[in-house]
């Protein structure tokens, strides 16, 4: 077995939770946050290789549906006219359109198709984040810049497959840590420690639907 690591997310003592033939995996005393062994992420060439193979169209009704989890229940809680980020978008951004449908204001961030970091000097109503965050390498400093975008009293909405009782046991078979460029696995425990430590009420709406509502200034994570 190899040596433990600390958490990248809160620095905590984290020993060996699986490893296969690719990859370790560790799990931290603390947060709960099961993370890849740094050694094995790819490179960025890698990585967006894996990402160019997404089919993320606006016009896949499919794709619409899945995102629909999300923005259906987030617009419940907002009104028409409120300003949203929508933080990694990646290739073919198709939430922030569906929700302009909705008649919010959108900005679109991704740091692989859309890196323009001006639209991350501000605050906005609502943030959101699908798909992203079990991409997050350095969770420990992405988590608060997450937190930082959303005015107090604003939404933080999340897309992640939470990794729940019954994939913790069977994690070895989990398809969702085949990915290679997933690299950072969140239990509820996980959300709790952030809900606490950035601020924010925590909802989860379904195994892979969070809002999030800040009531604080945003915190660090470390």
């Amino acid at each position: 077995m190899s040596s433990p690591l600390s958490c990248p997310l809160c620095a905590g003592a984290a020993a060996e939770f699986c490893a296969d033939r690719r990859r370790r995996f560790y799990r931290c005393d603390r947060c709960e946050l099961v993370f890849a062994d740094p050694a094995s992420h790819l490179d960025t060439e890698g990585e967006k290789a894996v990402y160019d193979l997404h089919c993320n169209d606006p016009a896949d009704a499919r794709y619409r549906t899945f995102l629909a989890r999300l923005s259906e229940p987030l617009c419940e809680r907002l009104t028409p006219g409120m300003q949203g980020l929508d933080y990694g978008c990646g290739p073919g951004p198709t939430l922030g359109l569906m929700l302009r449908e909705a008649g919010m204001l959108m900005c679109e961030y991704d740091p692989v198709y859309r890196p323009d970091e001006t639209v991350l000097q501000r605050q906005y109503d609502f943030v959101t984040c699908t798909e992203v965050v079990e991409h997050f390498r350095d969770p420990g400093a992405d988590w608060p810049r997450l937190a930082r975008l959303v005015r107090p009293g604003g939404w933080l909405g999340v897309m992640t497959w939470l990794m729940d009782s019954a994939h913790a046991r069977a994690f070895h078979t989990w398809g969702y840590k085949g990915d290679p460029t997933h690299v950072a696995f969140y239990s509820p425990a996980t959300l709790e420690w952030l809900g606490r430590e950035l601020g924010f009420e925590v909802w989860r709406l379904d195994e892979r639907v969070i809002l999030m509502r800040r009531t604080t200034g945003a915190q660090g994570a470390g």
